[in-house]
């Protein structure tokens, strides 16, 4: 099986393939980053940048934007939520692939900007999966980590868990869930920042989550985050 490198030279930004997604990874354990690396060096439709083992080092390879980055949470230097946001700002989309899954580090990477959250337990075909569904503007949480999350949730009111959401207050929290602010929201929709607020305020009155973290774990409950997750394809 063929691993790639990063002596090996990459095709430039123009030269990406159409259908084609760049991806890099950034994981410090070295047994577990060649695993992944010789997984997306044998996708088809996976164009390989940097793979490292820091943020920092991540810094210097000048990842084109618009990359799907595999994060790691437990990295030398800047680690967790921080390591997070940091790539994010570089204009990458955040898929984080770790071994700390417990709900408010889950929680924790979302409301920081990330994609999505897989366990590292997660198979090959899932990995690719998710990656396809970041790509596209979607977001993706496995069903283990979705399950901690349940678990979690288990003691909330029931009146609160059952709330009904509408087909368009489902929308928004799920836009919410996958790192959206309020104006790309509007945006995505295809409506005012106001009225997006003006969702959002239900939102809150149904399921009782105030802030930006719980409304990232409601979405979730509600199996609002997956595969199916929300597409920037509606952007007017």
């Amino acid at each position: 099986m063929k691993v790639v490198h990063m002596t090996e030279e990459r095709p430039t930004e123009g030269e990406l393939g159409q259908g084609r997604v760049r991806v890099a990874v950034i994981e410090d354990h070295p047994l577990y980053r060649v695993s992944v690396e010789r997984v997306l060096a044998e996708a088809d439709f996976v164009e390989l940048g940097a793979v490292v083992d820091s943020v920092a080092r991540f810094h210097v390879h000048r990842q084109p934007p618009g990359s799907v980055v595999l994060l790691d949470l437990g990295l030398p230097g800047v680690a967790g939520a921080a390591a997070v946001l940091e790539v994010c700002e570089l204009g990458h989309h955040v898929l984080v692939v770790s071994a700390q899954a417990e709900p408010e580090v889950v929680l924790g990477a979302i409301a920081a900007g990330a994609r999505g959250f897989l366990s590292k337990d997660v198979d090959a075909d899932e990995l690719l999966i998710a990656i396809k569904t970041v790509a596209g503007g979607g977001a993706y949480v496995s069903a283990v980590v979705a399950g901690m999350i349940m678990k979690d949730n288990a003691d909330r009111p029931a009146v609160s868990a059952d709330a009904e959401l509408s087909p368009r207050e489902e929308q928004v929290l799920r836009l919410v869930a996958a790192g959206e602010r309020d104006v790309d929201i509007a945006l995505i929709l295809g409506i005012g920042v106001r009225t997006v607020r003006g969702y959002l305020d239900r939102i809150r009155d149904k399921t009782g989550e105030r802030r930006r973290p719980g409304l990232v774990k409601e979405a979730i409950r509600r199996g609002l985050i997956g595969e199916a997750g929300p597409r920037r394809g509606g952007r007017k």
